[in-house]
């Protein structure tokens, strides 16, 4: 007798796990270059200002776009769960490897004293600290990414 761990109505038209509300901000949070990029892009006039004002150094802005780049192909992947069950089956390890690299880069600016300007940089950090906890131990959310949780 196969007994579930969550109500049907947990699971979609496909018969998927729903991806619990956090998973969106988290996801958006971790993509916040591209989703600046995309504000600036909107704001024509404003554009350059806006990037200047969270990015003053290009270099880090360029690493930005590179740390979010998993989360936004996460986002992207989520409607394709069930066509490519094994990727999506490890993108939650790629989420993860991209938080901890994201969090040793801020360490590393850090202790060079660049991010210390202003209090911004700390909460995003402390925010990225929390998304790492949430994805690493959601127990939901894990079984969002194994096979096993899925309705035939």
């Amino acid at each position: 007798m196969n007994v579930l761990k969550y109500l049907p109505d947990e699971y979609d038209g496909k018969g998927q796990l729903r991806l619990p509300f956090l998973f969106w901000p988290i996801m958006l949070l971790l993509a916040r270059t591209w989703l600046l990029l995309v504000m600036a892009g909107a704001s024509r006039q404003q554009g350059n200002n806006l990037l200047a004002l969270f990015y003053p150094d290009r270099q880090a802005f360029w690493i930005g776009l590179a740390l979010g780049t998993p989360a936004l192909l996460g986002m992207l992947l989520t409607g394709y769960r069930t066509r490519w069950p094994r990727l999506w089956q490890y993108w939650r390890n790629v989420l993860l490897l991209s938080l901890w690299v994201n969090l040793l880069w801020q360490g590393v600016q850090f202790t060079q004293g660049d991010l210390l300007s202003s209090p911004l940089p700390l909460l995003l950090t402390l925010f990225d600290l929390l998304a790492l906890l949430w994805l690493q131990f959601n127990t939901r959310l894990r079984d969002c990414f194994s096979p096993e949780h899925h309705l035939e």
